[in-house]
Formats: structure tokens, C-alpha cells, sequence
């Protein structure tokens, strides 16, 4: 049997896939980083997996998308479209997948279309397979993806999301498909999304073949998460029942909420007579090999809860989003509450919600409403601008029932029904001016920016803008391995660091001497390979010399607000500011868009005046009660008269 290589029309694949003695594999290293290690699975540890991930002779090798794209340009300081161009020239043979979230892309919120077709063509340019779904499995919200992949020449894998309840049945699933295949035409792989590792093996077997007696030459992927222990129980009803390609993982790294390990997927099937097609064992094993030193450096990111958990069908919370809420819990200091938000308040909330698909950005307007429920004390009476939309239909129609009365009375006002009337409705983004935000990014960076550079800008402006700046003052750092990058306390004086870089060769790094001058600034010199470097870092705020703003309640936050003194609601980071000085508003105007835990939500004005000053800046993080914006309300006036 040949192998699927990168460059093959979808057409050859797909004869290829349907002619095979046996099963494909994924191999989602992108999913394994985000799911057990917050996303920070470094270039240069996928760099040393390369040459045997290569040998390996994968179906594909997922290796970006999701939240991905955000993390490597936030905490990882590396450019994703440099990630894709070295891993290429490593993997010449291999197709790279990603995974895109329709409408929403690499982020957490819908974008215009033009940015949508902008973003798609420039990843089409590195990425092959395109694993597309949305979270309200609405099919408009994915359709651009849809026509940019298919333009491009690429492979186009839409998904359906999969979850349970008396609601998610085999005739909706497959009516699904028939609404997929009537925009995107024969020619795709479709994948069967289980991203929570939902459901019985049985279940999922049953689903595939649903699908394929109704459809029987259409190629199915089925991606599952291994949160309760058993997802290579449904893979294997999955590929006993008809699907041709699944998804795993390199076992030295496996954990507990993403892909289950490759050799054990094999190991299984085997003993059914079906065989991984192409997929080399000697080159898996030597995968891990090659990186199983790397994994004590990660440790700091993985899951503060060991052990699988099968009460991940009860509250269904995605693998991607598991260690994600439960490092949000330690430093929000409730991790003593998940038991209770996770098996009592997430599950209500999900049923109340419309027990759509727990899958982001769902699954954080489902979390963070559980949280808030709980942290709160009063349900709903927190809501965030995200599940605000989300009632308004903004992300698409709820697939099966709507909430109930009180919750939209709850999260929209007494004016409820009103407002779901007026501002209802999918919503229906206007184009953005791309020319002049290239012009904006010019400014903010100092000289003109790539075309890659702009995509990364328009679905991250504060963190690509950073990053840009850090790369430019210190240089690519995707050579570091994680024994330095990840290094905890910092390097001392006179310290002489050596590593080996994903190329074999050897580096030498003395840090030191350092000097301070007047104004505290401090130099920093190093010596890197023999050349010379110094860099200066600001001087060190001193605690206590100004006087920390306290942190006030949510009463007297509305109580400011009714006077036009606006304040943060709770801690996040300004992603938008709205308005200007000296601009009038009136009540119920956004006046500043914050965000936490990757949700945004509007402030807004709770009385009509005109804007007399703004105290924050995009990009600052604010803690409850941070002056934001003070109106001047003609209260003012009237009481010097």
C-alpha cells in the first residue's frame, strides 16, 4: 500500500483511504500539548520527534490550530508560521493538519469573513488537512473555512460535534452529515469530533455505522480524548464499525485528557485482524525515545488532578479544557470547588443551557458560568457578554431547545424579550478595513509588517503585537530546549549555561556581569557562543512605593457605576477600549470590552453622559474595582450650583 503524502490531490487520497486493508492514524501531537500540558510542548521537542514521526508513515500529523496559534505567540514566544516552515523542511513527506474553529479561527470569537479568507489562505500555504467544527454544530458559521480549503487545493475535514443526551441521536448525526455534504460536496473526510471522550464504545460504534449505511463511501475520521481511560474502546468499535482513519498519540508523552497512545491503539486492533496502514511501530517507539527525557521540564503544566476521569460523562468538559479550568481554579483559589462545579453545577448548567456541544468557545461559556454560579452565589447574576450573545443567537440557533424564560430574564434584563426581538439573530459581521489595521500594525511595530505577521495581528492584536517586539528585541528562541526555556529561578551571575539544539549542535551561554545605573535600569551582558550580547531591563517597581489600588465588591462597583464612575468587574485584561474622551454615551453603550479565561465581555454605561477620562490602556490586566472610565454625568454641574 503507498503512502499518503503531503502534495496529493483529495481525490487520489480518498481512492487511497477506500482501497486500504486496514486503518489510518493521526498523530495529534497538537491535541496531546494542549489537552495534558497547557499547550507548551516546545519547537524544539517536536523538532527531535521529527525525523521518527516522518519514518512513522501517519496519515497526518496535527501539529496546529486550536488554541495553539495563541499560545505559541503568548507563552512560547515562537512564530506558528516559522513552527510549520522548519517542521516542513524536517517532514518533507508528512501532510500537517490543523484544527479550525469556523467563524472563530484560532481565537475565541467570530471574525469577519475577510479576515476568515485571509487567515485560511495563508495557512493553506503550510497545511494540508483541515479539520473544521463548530461548537453549535451551525454549518453557515464553517462555510467560508469550507470554500477557502477547498479553493486552496486542500483536504477538507468538517466535523460533526458529538456529545449524549435523549437529543444527540444517530438520525440528528446523520441528518448532519446530509448538511454538510450538501455545501461542501463528496469530496472530504468527515470527522467524528469527540472531544469530551463522550459515550460507550458500543455508542460510538453504533454512530459510524449509521453513518456509513447511509453513506458508505464517505471517509470517516473519528478523534476521541482519553479523559475516562476508555477512548481505545471506542476507537476500536469505531474502526470495527467502518471508520478509516483515527487519532492517537506518542506514548512517552501520553497523560490522561488527550489522545491515547499510537502503540496502544495498534496493539488493540490487531487483535481484531485490522492493521494501521503504513504506520511504522519501530519509527512510533522511536518517537518516544527520541523525546521521553524532554517530559520531566513540562511537569509545571500538567494536570493538578491525576488520574483519568470518568466523570467526564457527567460534565462533559472537553480534554482541551481540562487543564486549562483546573489551573484557572488553583489561581482563582476555588480548586477545592471543582468536585462541586464539575459533577453538580456544570452538568445543570449544560441541560439548562440547551445541551449543545461542550466545545470551545461553548465549553467556556458553560464553564465560566458554572464557576460564576458557584464563586457568585447567585445564578446567572454574573453573566458574562459571551453567554449574553450566546441567548441572543449570535453563534447560530440552538439545535434542540432553547433556556428557559428566567434565565434569559436573568442574563438580558425585565426588558428581555424586547431586546432578544431587536438585537437577535446570528450575527452579521462587517468586513474589516485590512488596510487600515496593516497601517495601524505599521505604527505599533515600527516598520511594515508580513502578510503572516497581519494574520496573526487580526485574531491576537495585544499578544502578536507583543511578540513582536520580543522577537525583535531578543531574537528566535525556538532553539532552546526546555530544560533552559522552562528553566524555574531564573540563571544566576557567572552561571555558564550549554545545551544541544534540535540540530545536534552544541551552544555555550555566561550569563553576566550586570549593572545597574541611576534611574535603576538595569545592563545585562551575556556571552552567547563567544558573541557579545547586553540587554537592558526596565528598573524593578518597588512594592509599597505607590500605594495599590484595593480591590472593592460588586456592590460598590455598581454603586460607582450608577454615578459614572466605572470600574473592572472582576480581574481580566482589557482586549477593547470603545469609546474616546469627550464622546457622549448613553446607558447601556460598551464602553470597554474586558477578558478573562478567554471570554469577552462589554462593559457598559449605566448612565448617559460624556466620557471625561479612560485610565486603562488595551492590553492592561485590571483586578476588580481598577478605574476604567469616568463619565461625566452632569451631576457634577448641578452640585456646584
Amino acid at each position: 500500500m503507498d503512502r499518503i503524502v503531503q502534495g496529493m490531490h483529495i481525490k487520489e487520497v480518498l481512492k487511497t483511504v477506500r482501497a486500504a486493508d486496514g486503518y489510518y492514524i493521526t498523530n495529534t501531537a497538537r491535541d496531546l500539548s494542549q489537552s495534558d500540558f497547557k499547550n507548551r510542548i516546545l519547537l524544539h521537542t517536536d523538532l527531535m520527534a521529527a525525523e521518527a514521526r516522518e519514518k512513522a508513515g501517519y496519515f497526518s500529523l496535527e501539529i496546529t490550530g486550536g488554541a495553539s496559534v495563541h499560545v505559541d505567540i503568548l507563552r512560547k514566544q515562537v512564530d506558528p508560521f516559522l513552527k510549520l516552515k522548519l517542521l516542513r523542511e524536517a517532514m518533507p513527506n508528512t501532510m500537517f493538519q490543523t484544527l479550525c474553529r469556523g467563524v472563530n479561527l484560532f481565537g475565541y470569537r467570530p471574525y469577519p469573513q475577510n479576515v476568515i479568507r485571509l487567515t485560511v489562505r495563508e495557512f493553506a500555504k503550510y497545511v494540508d488537512v483541515w479539520r473544521v467544527f463548530d461548537f453549535m454544530n451551525y454549518i453557515p458559521n464553517m462555510q467560508a473555512v469550507f470554500e477557502e480549503v477547498q479553493e486552496a487545493g486542500k483536504i477538507l475535514e468538517p466535523c460533526i460535534c458529538f456529545s449524549t443526551g435523549p437529543e444527540h441521536t444517530d438520525a440528528f448525526y446523520v441528518d448532519k452529515v446530509a448538511e454538510i455534504l450538501a455545501v461542501t460536496g463528496e469530496d472530504i473526510v468527515l470527522c467524528i469530533k469527540n472531544h469530551g471522550g463522550l459515550g460507550t464504545p458500543t455508542r460510538l460504534g453504533e454512530l459510524v455505522r449509521a453513518i456509513k449505511d447511509k453513506y458508505p463511501e464517505l471517509v470517516l475520521h473519528y478523534h476521541g480524548h482519553n479523559t475516562d481511560g476508555n477512548d481505545i474502546g471506542r476507537i476500536t468499535e469505531a474502526v470495527l464499525n467502518g471508520a478509516n482513519i483515527v487519532d492517537a498519540a506518542d506514548h512517552s508523552f501520553t497523560g490522561f485528557y488527550g489522545p491515547p497512545p499510537v502503540l496502544g491503539v495498534m496493539q488493540s486492533l490487531e487483535g481484531y485482524g485490522h492493521k494501521a496502514v503504513t504506520v511504522d511501530a519501530e519509527a512510533v517507539i522511536a518517537t518516544s525515545d527520541a523525546i521521553r527525557d524532554e517530559r520531566p521540564h513540562y511537569d509545571l503544566f500538567e494536570s493538578q488532578f491525576k488520574g483519568f476521569l470518568p466523570t467526564v460523562q457527567i460534565h462533559k468538559l472537553p480534554g482541551g479544557a481540562m487543564g486549562s479550568s483546573l489551573e484557572q481554579a488553583e489561581k482563582g483559589g476555588f480548586l477545592d470547588k471543582m468536585p462541586d462545579i464539575l459533577h453538580k453545577e456544570l452538568p445543570l448548567v449544560q441541560k439548562e443551557l440547551g445541551n449543545y456541544w461542550s466545545v470551545t468557545p461553548g465549553s467556556q461559556i458553560l464553564w465560566t458560568t458554572a464557576v460564576a454560579n458557584v464563586q457568585g452565589g447567585e445564578r446567572y447574576g454574573n453573566a458574562s457578554g459571551d453567554l449574553r450573545n450566546l441567548l441572543l443567537g449570535k453563534y447560530g440557533p440552538f439545535p434542540f431547545y432553547k433556556p428557559a424564560d428566567w434565565i434569559y430574564k436573568k442574563v438580558l434584563g425585565p426588558d428581555w424579550q424586547q431586546i432578544l426581538e431587536t438585537e437577535g439573530g446570528v450575527e452579521d459581521i462587517e468586513d474589516m478595513d485590512i488596510a487600515k489595521e496593516r497601517t495601524i500594525l505599521t505604527e505599533r511595530i515600527k516598520r511594515e509588517p508580513s502578510e503572516q505577521e497581519l494574520v496573526l495581528y487580526l485574531q491576537h492584536p495585544t499578544d502578536a503585537v507583543e511578540f513582536f517586539k520580543f522577537e525583535e528585541k531578543f531574537g528566535k528562541v525556538y532553539v532552546l530546549p526546555p530544560a533552559i526555556f522552562l528553566k524555574r529561578g531564573g540563571f544566576a551571575l557567572g552561571e555558564e549555561i550549554t545545551f544541544t539544539d534540535h540540530l545536534g549542535k552544541g551552544h555555550l551561554v555566561s550569563v553576566g556581569p550586570a549593572q545597574m545605573d541611576e534611574e535603576g535600569e538595569t545592563t545585562i551582558y551575556l556571552t552567547v557562543d563567544h558573541h557579545n550580547r547586553s540587554y537592558v531591563m526596565p528598573a524593578e517597581h518597588v512594592v509599597g512605593s505607590v500605594a495599590a489600588e484595593p480591590e472593592i465588591g460588586k456592590e460598590e462597583i455598581e454603586e460607582l457605576a450608577a454615578v459614572g464612575d466605572v470600574r473592572a468587574p472582576y480581574t481580566a485584561n482589557v482586549c477593547e477600549i470603545s469609546v474616546e474622551v469627550g464622546q457622549e454615551v448613553v446607558a447601556g453603550d460598551t464602553l470597554i470590552v474586558v477578558e478573562a479565561m478567554k471570554m469577552q465581555t462589554p462593559v457598559v454605561a449605566q448612565v448617559d453622559g460624556i466620557v471625561k477620562s479612560i485610565t486603562v490602556k488595551v492590553g492592561d490586566a485590571v483586578k476588580p474595582g481598577a478605574k476604567m472610565v469616568k463619565l461625566n454625568t452632569g451631576a457634577e454641574e448641578a452640585e456646584g450650583e
